[in-house]
């Protein structure tokens, strides 16, 4: 927890994390204001979460969500009248704190503070608001700014798994270009070693690494989250309201995991037996979950499509069976699992390999059941089932755990924006992964729109296309480069052995080594040697690099 104190009665912090509490406890503080909703990032507390620890230390938690760079007059005043309202200390915070830091300032400015001293207070406690000034000296929260943009050759939103792979790539091909990365997190995660975790393969610290530490050299990081973009004049706004000025933009925050979208499960995430791969903070809970498991019902869900590795939600089923038969109490658990879709995977050749599985384990498949709902306490989850006909009824399930992969959508600022389609994703050409209206808009990974697995390894294949072809735009590469929609989805059916499944568009089979030294379509320990030994290493220290191990895009004449 990064922590700023502004006056004797607030404080603000990024994100916080329950052990954090006690110590805000023991300084005092008596309110808590969340300012950030819920979902912006898979490893964020809900505040139900923080409420429920905050009452345990006597602490008042207040939920006032803010949407980055939508802040209104009356959100000020709501602000600044729960700060004036509170009985003692009071702690606000958000994603970075400068959601926070913004409210307060822009009450203060209400009160007649001059802008150059609310400018220089947020900077001695780590805060630029230099690009609020306008706002500020208007005493309007509401009033037009206009500062002074700063310029860059590429603008990359967001420093994940695509966001970094690609500024890698371009720095392979170039060295002459200005190239930001915004992105707030502190943090990088290697998303696909969650699975491990649940499962007791991998620890927590094996799956993640300080941002810091993976910024190409060369490439400037903003530690901030993008408000809106504008396409029309090659911008993008910040939420401290600082303005980007791009010649070539990429976009690639990934998505959102909407919890809010199942009523109830924000308030029951992480206890109760209810818990999730999808969180790096939960993974530990599935393995602890599943060694605890005696006897009982475990249930496996999948929302609707699309969902990042959709393979992921079966992979936790069998790592868990594969325990519980190892350990000779299979025959006492019920195991279940309910896909909202009608299939158990998307690419029919590899299914037979995994009915075996299924049938392993006698495990039961529930299709066209969708969860809508689940009561932690009482251990029940409601689902939407859907028959033949199209008719839906709500059907109710009694678990001792279950694992919950949550409905996903694109962020709020993306699906918002000029960029997006009708769904919310990033509007791009399928195989140039460039966007359909603004030719200098690029996107990959998780938030564009094209119809392929939303997998690391896709982010992997298309980092060097995008790179690519960005560098055409520019008149810098003489070919385009085309994405065959490659994505890896690799299947830990058993503790030891995984199906390694590859493909692209059409579900084509897409497979990296001739069948003779690995076949995909069957169980086999050295597709389990590759995600265990070799995938880690190679997404840290290739992929992220910019060293296009099997990826060099193929080029063609355009």
């Amino acid at each position: 927890m990064k922590t700023a104190t502004i006056n004797d009665k607030l404080s603000l912090s990024d994100q916080l994390l329950i052990s954090d509490i006690a110590d805000l406890a023991s300084s005092g503080v008596k309110t808590i204001i969340c300012n950030r909703p819920d979902g912006e990032d898979s490893d964020q507390l809900t505040f139900t979460e923080i409420q429920a620890a905050a009452a345990q230390h006597g602490i008042i938690a207040i939920h006032q969500a803010i949407t980055p760079g939508q802040i209104s007059g009356e959100q000020v005043d709501a602000f600044r009248q729960a700060v004036d309202a509170a009985d003692g200390k009071v702690h606000a915070y958000c994603r970075t704190g400068t959601r926070s830091i913004t409210l307060w300032s822009l009450s203060e400015a209400k009160t007649g503070v001059p802008a150059a001293t609310l400018i220089e207070r947020a900077e001695s406690v780590g805060y630029d608001l230099s690009g609020m000034a306008e706002k500020f000296a208007a005493a309007n929260p509401d009033a037009p700014r206009s500062p002074t943009p700063k310029e860059y050759d590429v603008v990359i939103v967001g420093g994940g798994a695509g966001g970094i792979s690609v500024a890698s790539s371009l720095l392979k091909r170039t060295q002459d270009l200005s190239i930001a990365i915004v992105d707030p997190a502190e943090v990088h995660y290697y998303q696909p070693g969650w699975t491990m975790v649940g499962g007791g393969v991998f620890t927590q610290e094996q799956t993640v690494k300080s941002m810091s530490s993976l910024i190409p050299s060369g490439v400037v990081w903003i530690k901030e989250a993008v408000a809106t973009f504008a396409p029309a004049s090659n911008q993008v706004t910040l939420e401290d309201a600082s303005v980007l000025q791009y010649r070539q933009l990429v976009v690639a925050p990934g998505l959102k995991l909407n919890w809010g979208a199942v009523e109830g499960l924000t308030e029951t995430l992480g206890h109760n037996g209810v818990t999730s791969n999808y969180r790096y903070d939960l993974a530990p809970y599935t393995w602890k979950l599943v060694q605890g498991l005696k006897s009982g019902k475990a249930i496996f869900t999948q929302p609707p499509m699309p969902i990042k590795c959709a393979g992921a939600p079966q992979k936790a089923m069998y790592l868990s069976s594969d325990h519980w038969l190892k350990s000779q109490v299979l025959g006492n658990i019920d195991v279940e699992f309910c896909n909202a879709g009608a299939v158990l995977f998307g690419v029919q050749e590899y299914v037979p390999a995994l009915m075996e599985y299924v049938k392993k384990y006698d495990a039961t498949l529930s299709f066209n059941h969708n969860l809508v709902k689940i009561d932690g306490p009482s251990k029940t989850a409601w689902f939407e089932v859907k028959d033949a006909e199209g008719n839906t009824q709500v059907v109710e399930k009694t678990f001792d755990m279950i694992h919950v992969c949550p409905p996903q959508c694109a962020p709020d600022f993306v699906a918002q924006s000029e960029l997006a389609d009708a769904n919310g994703w990033v509007d791009v050409d399928q195989t140039t992964l460039q966007h359909k209206r603004f030719n200098n808009v690029w996107s990959l990974g998780d938030v564009q729109n094209a119809p392929n697995a939303k997998t690391a390894a896709a982010a992997r294949v298309q980092a060097p296309i995008v790179a690519n072809n960005l560098l055409h735009e520019l008149g810098r590469e003489n070919w385009v480069a085309h994405y065959n929609g490659y994505g890896s989805c690799p299947l830990t059916v058993e503790r030891g052995k995984i199906v390694l499944a590859e493909f692209g568009y059409g579900g084509k089979l897409l497979p990296s080594f001739p069948s003779w030294v690995l076949n995909g379509r069957k169980p086999t320990r050295l597709a389990w040697w590759l995600k265990e030994i070799i995938l880690p290493p190679i997404y840290w220290k290739a992929m992220l690099r910019g060293r296009e191990w099997m990826v060099t895009p193929v080029h063609e004449k355009g």
